[in-house]
This record gives structure tokens, C-alpha cells and sequence, in this order.
């Protein structure tokens, strides 16, 4: 695969006018979004089969809002809660789970600056309403999970140099929010993707979710102010936790919405069908008892995962109320935390098993590349080996054996999680 240069990553001739980047409300959004989902559904197939990158899609999303709609309306935002940005994100994967993964960074680092709020919150709310979007690039490559990635500065400036992998949506970024070595600590850095020596590289190479751009991100002596460096202290149990959660359940949502998919393209598949293998003559598959019973389970499988990934995202803002009413919410976002750990352990397996159960419905000709059933395997395969569900699965068991709650992510990114995960932010997922 080919280096894109970001300056040079949407030609202006495709991209999508920014005049209307903010919706009246949540329902306008809605409404607007919903009226392009079958287009994005039907080029979902043909976009991973040529790859052939998502920038107009992603422009297009941005242009109706998306990246303002937990801005309040005081900023000119849509007040949107956190479920309805969860409910969108299943609404985009359904369509195209590419598409819906792109925006995972932008919204943690809104939801960091919501936390924060203030000067930050009020310098970059102008920036998501003109639909700029923020990708992230965390994890690096190495023996240990030391971030060589560093920040110098001499008579000739400040200077970001170093290299990170797996920076999921950069490629189509306005911003890169990263953490990098300063001194003998850590800074959380936020660099245009258009500065001189800022170059992304699609260079992902996984089974699935191909058109993510979590690919190579290269910083060669990218010029920073002051106003780009955050120094990173101790620890915020709280935000590590939140952050721990968000990022999780974000992935769920996607899986979610792939469940979905997975009903909907199944019975696509089997409706038009007249027969059944190893059947002579017309027996349609749509009233066999054996395929009825593989789409009731796929139907139950896409419930339960929504039901699990929406009842999370109202707990966190349940928490996040509570938080800003002045609540000591310090065991209620442990307890977050712990559910979103649980539902990771429902969602993901039912949802890969799901994905590879479809196939029962159809013999051969179900396994034919035009059907393209077999991205959802491959692509919801791929989320569910972000943090492994296995190593939260014995932190639950910790917990409910020994009271341990799940060991908090630090405030710089070293830990074994932070450094093999695709797609972190600020913190450990």
C-alpha cells in the first residue's frame, strides 16, 4: 500500500460543503444521516473489495454534525447525551463498520474536553463545528511499552519526532492527538495532520476493518507551540476509568451494529432463494425449520448486543449527571466500568459466533465472494482482538472474588494495553 500525504488526502473536488456542519438539533441530525445510510451500506462492499478509502464518507458525516453533537448548544453544538452518540455509531456500522470505527478517537477526545471544559473545550468547539475531525496515534512498536516517540526542544523551537502504529482514523484527520516523551515525563500532544513532517501511511494489513486508516503515522521534526503540549501528571482515576469505558464500549457499538448487519444481509441472502441443497425442485429456504432456526439466533444475537451497548451508555451518563451534579461517583465508575467489562464478554461471542453461524443458511454459495458475507466474520474478528476480552474476563472474576477493582490505566500509555491496542487515546482502553 501506498504512503498518502494527508495535505493531499481529499481531493477538494470530492469533498463534502461544511456550511451545514452543525444540525438544528439531534433529530435534524438523525434525519439528515438516515437518508444516506442505504448509500453508504451499498458502497460498503464495493469500497473494501477495491480499497478504496473512505475520505467522502467520512467528510460527509462530519458536514451533517456528527463531530459536534455532544457540544452543548451554548457552543452551538446539539446537546446530543452519550447514548445517542452510542445509537449513531451502531446506526454507522450497521451501514459500514469501516466508517463508524474512523470516528472512535474524536470522540473520546471530545468527551475529554467536555470533562475538562474551559478554555480547551471553548478553543475547539469552533473546530468540530466546522467538522474538523481529531484522530488519535498511541501505540508504538517495540519489546517493551516505552513511548519512544519524543519531544525536544532547543534555540531552534519546540520538535515532535517518532513514529506510531495502528493510528486509527489519522488518515483522515484534520488532528492527531498523540502522547509523546518530553523530558523525563510524558505529553499528550495535539499536531495538524497537514504540519510539515506529519505523513500517514495506509499500511494496515488485518483480516478485517481494512478501510479504518489504522495504518503507520510518521512525525519527522513537526514544528509544536505551546498551546499544542499538555503535560501529562498523576493519574485521574476517574478519567482513566471513563476513558477504560468509552473506548470499550465504542467497539462494542461497532460490533453491535455488525450484528445487525449480519440479520439484515442474511435474509437478503435467503428470501430470493428457491431452493435448498440436497433438494431437488423448488424448496424455499425461507420456510425450512433448520434456516428459520440460524436467523432467530442471529436476530436474538443482534438484540441482545444492542440491548447490552445501549443499557452501558446509559449508565455512563447516568455517571457523568451525577459527576456534574457534585456526586462522589468513585465506586459508581468503578461499577461502569465492570459492566462494560461484562458486556464485552456477551457482545463479543455471541456476535463472532454469530458471524460465523450465518453461513448455515446457504451451503456453497454462501461463502462466494459476491455474497461478502464473510467481512463481518473478518471484521468483527478483528474489534474483538482490541484488548482481548479474555484479560477482562479475569478482571471481573478479580473483582467479584476478591473486591480488586480493574487495575486503573495510567496517565501516559505504558502499559501492555495501551501499547498493543488500536485505537487508544489519552489512556489505556
Amino acid at each position: 500500500m501506498n504512503a498518502v500525504p494527508l495535505e493531499n488526502a481529499v481531493p477538494l473536488e470530492n469533498a463534502v460543503p461544511l456550511e451545514n456542519a452543525v444540525p438544528l438539533d439531534f433529530d435534524d441530525f438523525r434525519a439528515r444521516l438516515r437518508e444516506v445510510l442505504a448509500d453508504i451500506r451499498d458502497d460498503a462492499v464495493a469500497s473494501e473489495r477495491d480499497h478504496r478509502l473512505l475520505h467522502d464518507r467520512v467528510r460527509q458525516v462530519l458536514s451533517y454534525g456528527f463531530g459536534a453533537l455532544r457540544l452543548p448548544r451554548e457552543l452551538g453544538g446539539a446537546g446530543a447525551t452519550f447514548t445517542q452518540v452510542i445509537e449513531t455509531v451502531i446506526e454507522l456500522a450497521e451501514a459500514d463498520s469501516n466508517l463508524a470505527h474512523v470516528f472512535r478517537g474524536h470522540v473520546a477526545h471530545v468527551e475529554t474536553l467536555l470533562q475538562d471544559g474551559g478554555a480547551e473545550l471553548a478553543r475547539w468547539a469552533p473546530r468540530f463545528l466546522a467538522g474538523e475531525l481529531v484522530g488519535n496515534a498511541q501505540a508504538e512498536r517495540g519489546a517493551t511499552a516505552d513511548i519512544s516517540t519524543q519531544i525536544s526542544r532547543d534555540e531552534g523551537g519546540t520538535r515532535l519526532n517518532g513514529t506510531k502504529y495502528y493510528t486509527t482514523g489519522s488518515i483522515y484527520a484534520d488532528w492527531i492527538y498523540l502522547v509523546a516523551a518530553d523530558g523525563d515525563g510524558h505529553s499528550g500532544v495535539t499536531v495538524s495532520a497537514t504540519a510539515p513532517g506529519v505523513r500517514s501511511i495506509d499500511d494496515w494489513d488485518g483480516v478485517g476493518q481494512q478501510l479504518t486508516g489504522s495504518g503507520t503515522t510518521v512525525f519527522t521534526d513537526v514544528p509544536l507551540g505551546d498551546e499544542d503540549i499538555v503535560v501529562l501528571g498523576a493519574e485521574d482515576g476517574f478519567r482513566s476509568r471513563f476513558l477504560s469505558s468509552l473506548f470499550q464500549l465504542y467497539l462494542l457499538a461497532v460490533v453491535a451494529g455488525i450484528a445487525q448487519a449480519i440479520v439484515r444481509d442474511t435474509v437478503a441472502f435467503v428470501v430470493p432463494r428457491r431452493r435448498i441443497f440436497g433438494y431437488a425442485g423448488e424448496t424455499f429456504p425461507r420456510d425450512d425449520a433448520l434456516v428459520q432456526s440460524v436467523v432467530g439466533d442471529l436476530a436474538a444475537s443482534a438484540h441482545t448486543a444492542r440491548v447490552l451497548v445501549l443499557a452501558s451508555a446509559a449508565e455512563i451518563d447516568a455517571v457523568l449527571a451525577a459527576r456534574a451534579a457534585g456526586d462522589d461517583v468513585e465506586q459508581r465508575i468503578v461499577d461502569v466500568q465492570l459492566g462494560v467489562y461484562k458486556a464485552q464478554q456477551v457482545v463479543l461471542r455471541t456476535v463472532v459466533a454469530e458471524a460465523s453461524e450465518l453461513f448455515e443458511v446457504g451451503g456453497a454459495s454462501a461463502v462466494s465472494r459476491s455474497a461478502a458475507l464473510d467481512r463481518h466474520w473478518r471484521n468483527v474478528r478483528t474489534i474483538a482482538s482490541h484488548n482481548p476480552a479474555i484479560q477482562r474476563r479475569r478482571a471481573i472474576g478479580d473483582y467479584v472474588l476478591n473486591g480488586r477493582a480493574p487495575q486503573r490505566a495510567r496517565a501516559t500509555p505504558t502499559t501492555a494495553d495501551a501499547s498493543t491496542e488500536p485505537g487508544s487515546t489519552r489512556a489505556a482502553g
